[in-house]
């Protein structure tokens, strides 16, 4: 995958002669004018490494980046002052802000592609280092947000995939809480935004969920309408979830009647395949974001199912993808693509590994999870 550059030079003729070099050697660029333009630009497309211009009109490079540090999400994208200069004054000073480095203007084109793969190298090098670090520490507490074993039904099975992005601990958090021989609870949320913040929240989530489960199961309440309500009303008075919000799906399989409760807060719809006609319907949730507001405004569906029907549950990642450095999302793509194989009679595996290839460009977590009715 192209890495992504933006370069910033109120200077139109240095802007395009920089984004030629950069494209010849196989940078996606986008160029900016002014410090308010590369804002607007990075509200929609977050580079992986920024050129700016020191001397500017209006705000100068120096006050670019001291708005990228004062904002959770742009102050850790690598950044270069692109300088005529070679003061020790600017320098020290552009340092102090955490820049990278300097880059002199006229720099031979070689050197400057030299330069910027080396940073890009030892920045990818620094985010593995820290991913390993954080699962060192999450095996050495036993922490999982994702079960590392199956359970077994009597007229279901459950297959689930889960990939992260870029192998990086992500949002996504999967688990099957079982109650007794006849229940057990499946559940899939996404954690909102926080990039690798989100990994860590994603237990908290769990962990309120997995006890509003049982408390609830306690009081002879299966209701998951009334679950979910429970599990948001404990995340809303936690400050510590304060703006942190989750998606959420949370199924009750009933083993014995052979059926499914669903309920969802802001999640994507559960789809069913019913094997007669070989078609997938919709089931819709209309809860808000755990933790939005003191009420969701749950409600629960029942869905019946017959041997060889299957259910999918998925998080955004599933139809999230990258095209031409554009992120899209697109649900009906991904429900005509899981029609098709579903009709071939493709197995599991041979369901992710046809949707989840090289191909499609990953810009998320993906997981996806199969009930099917044996």
């Amino acid at each position: 995958m192209k890495k992504k550059i933006l370069v910033v030079d109120d200077e139109l003729i240095q802007l395009v002669l920089l984004q030629k070099v950069l494209e010849n050697a196989g940078f996606m660029v986008n160029k900016a004018q002014s410090v308010l333009d590369a804002m607007d630009i990075l509200k929609d497309d977050l580079p992986d490494l920024i050129i700016s211009d020191l001397e500017m009109d209006q705000l100068d490079g120096f006050e670019f980046k001291e708005i990228l540090l004062n904002s959770d999400k742009y102050h850790n994208i690598p950044f270069l002052f692109l300088t005529a200069h070679n003061k020790e004054v600017f320098i020290e000073k552009g340092l102090s802000l955490k820049a990278i480095d300097y880059i002199p203007k006229g720099i031979p084109k070689e050197q400057l592609i030299a330069k910027i793969n080396n940073i890009l190298e030892t920045v990818k090098d620094q985010k593995e280092q820290s991913v390993n670090e954080l699962k060192m520490v999450a095996d050495r507490l036993n922490l999982k947000n994702v079960p590392s074993k199956n359970l077994k039904f009597k007229n279901f099975q459950i297959d689930i995939f889960h990939q992260t992005y870029q192998n990086h601990p992500g949002g996504d958090f999967i688990d099957l809480i079982k109650i007794d021989e006849r229940y057990t609870f499946l559940v899939l949320g996404d954690v909102m935004g926080k990039k690798w913040g989100a990994w860590f929240f994603s237990f908290t989530f769990l962990s309120y969920i997995r006890s509003a489960i049982r408390l609830c199961v306690f009081d002879g309440n299966l209701s998951v309408a009334k679950i979910m309500q429970r599990i948001n009303q404990v995340i809303h008075a936690d400050d510590f979830l304060d703006d942190i919000y989750s998606t959420l799906s949370l199924v009750l399989i009933d083993d014995e009647k052979g059926e499914l409760t669903y309920s969802g807060a802001s999640d994507l719809p559960l789809l069913k395949y019913k094997n007669e006609d070989k078609k997938i319907n919709q089931y819709k949730s209309k809860g808000l974001l755990l933790g939005f507001f003191e009420v969701g405004n749950f409600n629960e569906q029942v869905i019946q199912c017959i041997p060889k029907d299957q259910l999918f549950l998925l998080s955004d990642g599933v139809i999230d993808y990258e095209a031409n450095g554009v992120k899209k999302t697109d649900i009906n793509l991904f429900i005509s693509q899981l029609e098709n194989l579903l009709s071939e009679e493709k197995t599991f595996d041979e369901i992710t590994s046809n949707i989840f290839n090289k191909e499609k460009y990953q810009v998320d977590d993906c997981s996806l999870i199969q009930i099917k009715r044996i």
